[in-house]
């Protein structure tokens, strides 16, 4: 028997499922994915994804690695139509292609891309997939403050606890905020992120655009490495995960 690995890359609104990860107590998107792997392949198929998106959190860009036995060249090449048939409309797979067998959908990614939407007026296009915000903020200082991040590797201020990574150490290449016609967007790249991570940097930023705080004090936050320093986590509806890098794709 032959077992090659392949990589499936899908999109997804997370709007109905408990993340991205299996777990006991609500559907999430693995299992509904590894379900149709399983009915098309007809094998009992487990996927491995890039990261773990949490409840609400939808993904415009989403890799997961799986390995087959012995499928056929017209397997892969229908894979993609016969799996969206068997998918929920709020999952997509986009493509499915061999790769190396050791690599590896989480591991092998040097980098991450997210972006957090946020619109002022009441907009039911924008239900679940934006965050309300019912007041004003200074975008300029929120750059400002922003651009801090760029200094720093150590975010222990913006991780959950208890979250079983050996360090909290990220390299943030890119953060930066967006003015758009009802709203703002913030765009973040690093080469990793911790759970949670840039829904409380969005909170903490929120605090600096409302006055709540000036903006050099996102650095002592940060510096204080104590995630109860740090802003209140922004609604999981506005963030997306928008793009996965690797040196093989």
């Amino acid at each position: 028997m032959e077992t090659k690995r392949y990589f499936v890359e899908l999109s997804y609104n997370g709007t109905d499922f408990h993340g991205w990860q299996m777990q006991p107590n609500g559907i999430t998107v693995q299992e509904c994915l590894d379900k149709a792997l399983s009915t098309y392949f007809r094998q009992e198929i487990v996927s491995l994804g890039c990261g773990r998106t949490d409840t609400g959190v939808h993904a415009t860009q989403f890799y997961a690695h799986i390995d087959l036995v012995n499928v056929t060249h017209k397997q892969i090449a229908n894979a993609t139509t016969g799996l969206n048939a068997l998918l929920p409309y709020s999952i997509a797979v986009h493509r499915i292609f061999e790769v190396a067998t050791d690599a590896h959908a989480r591991f092998d990614a040097t980098a991450r891309e997210y972006k957090y939407h946020l619109h002022f007026q009441k907009d039911p296009f924008k239900l679940d997939r934006s965050w309300l915000y019912k007041g004003e903020l200074d975008v300029e200082k929120m750059n400002q403050a922003a651009q801090l991040l760029l200094q720093y590797t150590d975010f222990s201020c913006f991780s959950k606890s208890n979250t079983q990574t050996f360090t909290n150490n990220c390299k943030i290449s890119h953060a930066m905020f967006e003015l758009q016609p009802n709203g703002i967007i913030f765009t973040i790249k690093a080469d990793r992120f911790l759970r949670n991570m840039v829904r409380a940097i969005m909170g903490t930023l929120v605090m600096v655009g409302r006055g709540d705080i000036e903006v050099q004090e996102v650095s002592k936050i940060v510096e204080s490495k104590n995630r109860g320093n740090a802003g209140q986590s922004v609604p999981a509806c506005g963030l997306y995960l928008v793009a996965v890098e690797y040196p093989y794709i």
